[in-house]
């Protein structure tokens, strides 16, 4: 099968109708947040939700409700027609439709070696090193430092390694990890605070939105665009742990003390300069990953002053669909 019989077939139009949905979608939400200045992360998570699961159901959608919706007289009158495009051809027949191809190949890709492969690593480290944690005594520091954490506490334990290193375990039996080298290096309000964080953490995991919100990803697994906005969405989940660690403590000082250690406090740099193409890759996470703490720092450091209410954000979510699917429809 060639590509121009590809893009013709089911899966081509689908493929190619979910990232320009996709694409169109994350216009809308990332336009409304600007105009109205949203700034929970509960609300943000909610709206950048949409641009995950739009593209995955529009195009069936419009297909069962109208399916003359792909026709020749329909595709002259649409905002926007794919297959227009992805049959322009550069030179010696080498179309668009080809770069789009290897694209979806290449985020495919990232997905594996940047997403699953290090989250069965997460999972196996964890495992092999089950062995390596131990409780704190009831009169340690550590276990001192979060007695009087409200609410029901996850079993905490502590890894023998100096690197500093804090992680929480879901599950049936959720727990929190520390290593001793980051519990010596911390405060008890830290310690609190961290610890605080992870219980956020454990809480959102039981909740069924994210698994849904991962198993939409993992479906998404070709897609550019729901890759860049699934780490958004990871990024507005950090926000909301960490709004949670401040509503448990009431001490956000605390915890931007404890970022700043994992931070380092060195400024975002040049991601390209003098490297190479390695280190290129490895500089722009280091400096997406500043980026993001010192969002989340300067959020924790402004956290005496009043907070905007913006209720849940339901009534936009409804409104911001519409809106997308009004669009999208016209695009095929």
């Amino acid at each position: 099968m060639d590509l121009v019989s590809f893009f013709h077939s089911y899966l081509g139009m689908y493929l190619a109708q979910a990232f320009i949905h996709s694409l169109v979608a994350a216009l809308v939400v990332d336009s409304s947040i600007a105009a109205w200045n949203i700034v929970n992360p509960r609300v943000r998570q909610r709206l950048r939700l949409i641009v995950i699961v739009a593209p995955l159901l529009l195009y069936p959608f419009y297909q069962a409700v109208s399916p003359d919706r792909g026709s020749t007289w329909f595709r002259l009158e649409a905002l926007f027609d794919t297959g227009r495009w992805l049959h322009l051809a550069f030179w010696d027949g080498f179309t668009l439709g080809a770069v789009f191809l290897a694209l979806l190949l290449f985020t495919a890709g990232v997905f594996v070696f940047q997403e699953l492969i290090p989250i069965a690593r997460h999972f196996l480290a964890a495992k092999d090193a089950g062995g390596e944690w131990s409780t704190p005594d009831r009169d340690s520091p550590v276990a001192r430092a979060i007695e009087d954490l409200p609410g029901s506490k996850p079993a905490l334990f502590l890894m023998d390694d100096d690197e500093l290193m804090l992680f929480s375990v879901t599950g049936s039996d959720p727990a929190v990890v520390m290593t001793t080298g980051l519990a010596g290096s911390l405060s008890a309000d830290e310690i609190r605070a961290a610890v605080a964080h992870e219980m956020g953490h454990i809480d959102r995991g039981r909740k069924p939105l994210l698994v849904a919100v991962f198993v939409l990803r993992v479906l998404s697994f070709y897609n550019p665009v729901a890759l860049m906005e699934f780490r958004r969405i990871i990024e507005e989940e950090e926000k909301i742990c960490d709004d949670i660690a401040v509503s448990l403590t009431g001490n956000a000082a605390a915890l931007a003390s404890v970022l700043r250690r994992f931070h380092g406090g060195d400024d975002p740099a040049d991601p390209t300069e003098g490297r190479s193409a390695q280190g290129i890759k490895d500089r722009i996470e280091d400096y997406s990953h500043s980026l993001l703490m010192e969002h989340r720092l300067a959020r924790l450091e402004q956290k005496g002053e009043p907070e905007r209410t913006e209720g849940s954000g339901a009534f936009l979510s409804v409104l911001l669909t519409a809106v997308i699917m009004l669009i999208n429809y016209f695009i095929v």
